[in-house]
């Protein structure tokens, strides 16, 4: 696996009290991590994956 060193990490505005994922947009896709635990690792996600969950947040179909 090649490790992917995007140029910025991205957190909403909403996020409060430290309980966030970062966001980076790289070459083909996105990464996410977790904000309190950075170097933890990262996922993954194309360009169709990313849009199917940003349209699926969009839509409510997560609930918590």
């Amino acid at each position: 696996m090649v490790e992917v060193v995007p140029s910025e990490w991205r957190r909403s505005t909403r996020c409060t009290g430290g309980n966030c994922i970062e966001v980076a947009k790289v070459d083909g896709g996105y990464l996410i991590r977790d904000s309190k635990n950075p170097d933890s690792g990262q996922l993954s996600f194309n360009d169709a994956e990313w849009d199917a969950f940003v349209a699926g947040v969009k839509a409510n179909d997560f609930t918590f």
